[in-house]
């Protein structure tokens, strides 16, 4: 681990659930191994007692599996550093200046709230379309600033997270990163990709979660309830159900899916806050109208 008072400090958070005990050791080595930064890890227990965890990394140990934003809040607030990185547990850093390369981006630019790399299956080299954080996903390697995130591997500015009121844990996963995303932008900041630098992740598919469609319906609601401007709620609600029925196959698929939209306009997503007209003018120009 770098230490070094004029290095950039950052606090990296990564989730366990102990049932990755082959990728999890070679994920947190690749961490403590970065180079020029001065960094502080915390294992967080999502309802367990972390097990494979190194000697010298810190642990939470939740007694509840509180979801994946929420644990994310947790580790944030157990670990030290300007720079916030938020890392899935079967992510690998290739190379030992990830997070130095990374970090320089936001001491650069101070309109930025985080920055992410391109996110690679380490057999195939392949970058799924979800993992690239635009609309125009054809092209992998095009940098640019950007308006959504892939929340399991990405650096955030800790003022800007903690000004934008971190993770919304309610949403238990999915979702959470165009949240948190859009709070940052109404709050003035960027985003940033930067497909040059690499991360190493297995290339799974979401839906190997059991609630998946269920929790993607209702966060997707939740997401336009907390943060649109009223008249753009039933807009982006129309464009998921239009896209929805597009892409969603199989009886027990439809039905999880309807299920979470009736929770999702039911239950209540936690705080409304909805961005300004300026933000939603900001984000079409950056590329992503706020209803896609």
């Amino acid at each position: 681990m770098s230490t070094g008072a004029s290095r950039p400090t950052v606090g990296a958070v990564v989730l366990t659930m102990n049932d990755r005990p082959d990728e999890e050791p070679r994920s947190l080595a690749s961490l403590l191994e970065q180079e020029d930064v001065t960094l502080d890890v915390v294992v967080v227990g999502n309802g367990v007692a972390p097990a494979h965890v190194p000697d010298g990394v810190r642990t939470v140990e939740l007694p509840d599996n509180v979801g994946i934003p929420e644990g994310r809040n947790v580790g944030a607030a157990n670990v030290k550093g300007d720079l916030l990185f938020f890392f899935d547990n079967d992510a690998v850093l290739p190379a030992r200046d990830v997070l130095a390369r990374l970090a320089a981006e936001l001491t650069r630019d101070l309109a930025l709230a985080y920055v992410q790399p391109r996110i690679a299956d380490p057999v195939t080299g392949a970058t799924l379309r979800r993992w690239v954080p635009r609309l125009r996903s054809a092209d992998v390697t095009r940098p640019g600033i950007v308006t959504v995130m892939a929340e399991g591997v990405v650096m955030v500015r800790r003022s800007a997270f903690e000004s934008a009121g971190a993770w919304p844990g309610a949403f238990r996963l999915f979702h959470e990163g165009v949240d948190l995303a859009w709070r940052l932008w109404d709050r003035g900041y960027r985003g940033l990709y930067r497909p040059e630098i690499v991360v190493h992740h297995p290339a799974t598919h979401p839906a190997r979660h059991a609630e998946f469609y269920r929790l993607t319906a209702r966060n997707r609601v939740w997401l336009a309830r907390r943060n649109l401007p009223a008249p753009l709620i039933p807009l982006s609600l129309a464009t998921w159900v239009v896209l929805t029925v597009w892409r969603v196959r199989g009886w027990d698929a439809w039905r999880a899916t309807f299920a979470g939209l009736r929770e999702g306009l039911s239950a209540r997503p936690g705080a409304r806050s909805p961005m300004s007209w300026r933000t939603v003018i900001r984000l079409i120009r950056a590329g992503r109208p706020p209803i896609f």
